[in-house]
């Protein structure tokens, strides 16, 4: 193939430590906290009431909508109550609380060939299982997989680049179950209906690349290798990379005749339809320099931040700082006492030397932050509008189409904190929003009352 690459984007340092160590399984825990609230979307409805006996892979929690995930339990056990506790953005959503009976036991899962199913059938199976984006986004997958009339698929694109700093999770995942990915890969494909499927991975992970390419022509589909640059694994800087495609602002993957899906995700979809289960564990990568070594751990849905640690041995010293994700988009975290979602694709113990505080300058007005933005942007303006508060300028300036990637505060020698901003600014727009449609639906209903 060909790659056409994508404007922006940074070279950090890839503190790639865990890619050479096997995935190892933490033990379920004794109590599993499950958040109903596990997608981008409409949190689902809890399916089970306290004392309720479970098993795992069974639904405790129904989709509502359109975008929205089912949610499974990751134990057998009792139900010992619903309530809010806190989740990985810092806000109390409403969880499954499930005390462990220590026998571990599963539901019946039924698989299916996936010949014998119709596209449809196949996209059933993917969201009766309860499948999101696995890389971070946690998007609901039946979702990207029924584009609307009008949206003509050509292309499928499975995600392995893995482009943050620290996390291996995807890299093991390729390497230790290439054939699970492609055959997911073959379901994605079925599902859309499209005839070509490309899997990109990034240079630096020759033996993932290897192990895919084994059995890439087992399943129709390619393998694409691709310089390292992050964010890489962005879906846009992906398709552009890959396709030479750029999707419009505003835009979505589908507007040019893609959709791009997570390996981890393609993993998952393979268990899914061929085995029926459900998705209620999860592969990441527990690193930074407070922790007992780099590893990869297969942990169930709802286990502790607290229980994989220990499970790794501790800590070695203090930790500064604590991260679900990645260095550049991950979120800090007040507490290791938060439970492992669908969404976690690592969990990073970080020193004062690796984060310690940093002095904020007055902008330099040096551009780098302009040429380092993947998405065209201008980070520092954007910025400054926020901390005068003149919100009312930020729709011109496309802030929507921020990708949080985090390339300008990277490469801002003044220590900006320019994704914050951009964080309340996106937030900011959706009040002037809300309150917009406030006035024209009032507009409108006046407009319709009888006149006297």
């Amino acid at each position: 193939m060909s790659f056409f690459g994508f404007k922006g984007g940074v070279h950090p340092p890839e503190l790639k430590a865990a890619a050479g160590k096997a995935i190892e399984t933490v033990p379920p825990p004794q109590t599993a906290v499950i958040p109903l609230a596990q997608s981008l979307g409409k949190p689902a409805k809890a399916a089970v009431a306290k004392k309720d006996a479970v098993l795992r892979g069974q639904l405790i929690g129904e989709a509502q909508g359109m975008v929205s995930a089912n949610v499974h339990s990751s134990i057998s056990g009792t139900v010992k109550d619903v309530g809010p506790a806190r989740g990985p953005l810092g806000t109390f959503v409403e969880c499954v609380f499930i005390e462990s009976d220590g026998k571990d036991q599963a539901a019946e899962f039924k698989g299916a060939d996936l010949n014998a199913l119709s596209p449809q059938e196949v996209i059933d199976r993917i969201k009766a299982a309860g499948l999101v984006g696995m890389g971070g986004a946690t998007f609901p997958t039946h979702v990207k997989l029924a584009p609307p009339p009008g949206k003509k698929i050509d292309t499928l694109i499975i995600n392995g680049c893995e482009c943050e700093p620290c996390l291996t999770a995807d890299h093991r995942l390729m390497v230790e179950k290439a054939d699970d990915v492609m055959a997911g890969a073959a379901i994605f494909r079925k599902a859309l209906g499209v005839a070509r499927a490309i899997v990109g991975v990034e240079d630096n992970k020759p033996d993932a690349a290897e192990a895919l390419s084994k059995s890439a022509s087992r399943h129709g589909v390619e393998v694409a290798v691709l310089h390292v640059k992050y964010p890489q694994g962005a879906e846009k800087q992906l398709i552009k990379a890959l396709l030479n495609r750029e999707v419009p602002s505003g835009g979505l993957p589908m507007d040019v005749g893609a959709v791009v899906q997570n390996v981890a995700t393609a993993k998952a979809a393979r268990d899914a339809v061929v085995e029926g289960r459900p998705l209620y564990e999860r592969v990441l990568t527990l690193g930074g320099g407070a922790a007992q070594g780099n590893r990869n751990f297969l942990v169930r849905i709802g286990t502790p931040f607290s229980e994989v640690v220990k499970f790794a041995g501790g800590t070695k010293g203090d930790a500064m700082k604590i991260v679900s994700g990645g260095p550049m988009m991950g979120l800090a975290q007040a507490t290791l006492d938060l439970p492992v979602t669908k969404g976690t694709s690592g969990i990073l113990l970080l020193t004062e030397r690796e984060t310690g505080p940093q002095r904020m300058f007055p902008c330099l007005r040096c551009g780098k932050c302009y040429d380092a933005c993947p998405m065209g942007l201008r980070p520092a303006l954007i910025s400054r509008c926020v901390e005068k508060r003149r919100f009312d300028e930020l729709e011109g300036l496309d802030v929507l189409d921020c990708i949080e990637c985090g390339c300008c505060a990277y490469e801002c020698p003044a220590n900006r904190r320019i994704v914050q901003n951009v964080k309340r600014g996106k937030a900011e727009i959706a009040k002037i929003r809300r309150k917009r449609k406030e006035k024209e639906d009032k507009a409108k209903a006046e407009a319709a009352k009888p006149k006297a």
